[in-house]
C-alpha cells in the first residue's frame, strides 16, 4: 500500500508539472502571435512626425501673422497689439454667437500670442486676413471669402454663416520663442 499511495503522489505531481509546461507555451505561443498584430496598428514614423507642428515666433512682431500648416490644414499664428488686445476685451463675449473670452483663446499664460486653424467653420475654405494686404473683414480679423463669414481678430464669428469661431488647435509653448501644435 505504501507504493501505492507513493504512485499517486508521484503521479500527480508529474502531471501538474505537464499541465504547467502546456500552459505556459501556449501563453508565450499566443503572445507572439498577438504582438505582431497589435504593434501593426501603431501609427508609423510619418504619422507621428505629422502629429505635431513646431512655429518659431520669435521674429513675429505685434500684428504680424505668420501661416504655416498643422495636419495638412492652414494654421494661422499672430501676436495681437496692444490695440487689438483693448478692442476684443471691449466686446462682451455673451452676445456672441460662440461666446468666447480673450482668455478662452489664447489659454492659460499666453498673453498676446493667438494660434488659430486656417478652416472656415462653414464649409472649410480658407480665411483671408493671415498675410499683409488681404481683406480683413469688417472686424479686422479674418474673412472667408467663399460665403461671407466675418471673424474678429480673435478669430471670433462675428457675421456670415460659420456657425463657430474658427477653432483653435491645442498648443504649448516648448520654449520662450516656439510653440509646439498638437
Amino acid at each position: 500500500m505504501a507504493s501505492t499511495a507513493e504512485g499517486t503522489e508521484e503521479g500527480v505531481r508529474r502531471r501538474d508539472w505537464i499541465h504547467i509546461a502546456a500552459v505556459s507555451t501556449a501563453g508565450v505561443g499566443g503572445a507572439s502571435v498577438l504582438y505582431p498584430l497589435i504593434s501593426q496598428m501603431a501609427p508609423t514614423a510619418d504619422v507621428l512626425a505629422a502629429s505635431t507642428t513646431d512655429v518659431d515666433v520669435s521674429s513675429l512682431e505685434p500684428g504680424q501673422s505668420i501661416k504655416a500648416v498643422f495636419r495638412e490644414q492652414p494654421l494661422f499664428v499672430k501676436r495681437l497689439t496692444p490695440e487689438e488686445i483693448a478692442e476684443v476685451t471691449a466686446i462682451d463675449a455673451g452676445g456672441l454667437r460662440d461666446p468666447q473670452t480673450l482668455e478662452d483663446r489664447l489659454g492659460a499664460g499666453n498673453e498676446d500670442i493667438l494660434v488659430n486653424l486656417g478652416v472656415c467653420t462653414h464649409l472649410g475654405c480658407v480665411p483671408l486676413g493671415a498675410a499683409d494686404g488681404e481683406n480683413k473683414g469688417e472686424f479686422d480679423g479674418y474673412f472667408c471669402p467663399c460665403h461671407g463669414s466675418h471673424y474678429d481678430a480673435l478669430g471670433r464669428i462675428r457675421k456670415g454663416p460659420a456657425p463657430t469661431n474658427l477653432e483653435v488647435p491645442e498648443f504649448t509653448f516648448t520654449t520662450e520663442t516656439t510653440i509646439r501644435v498638437g
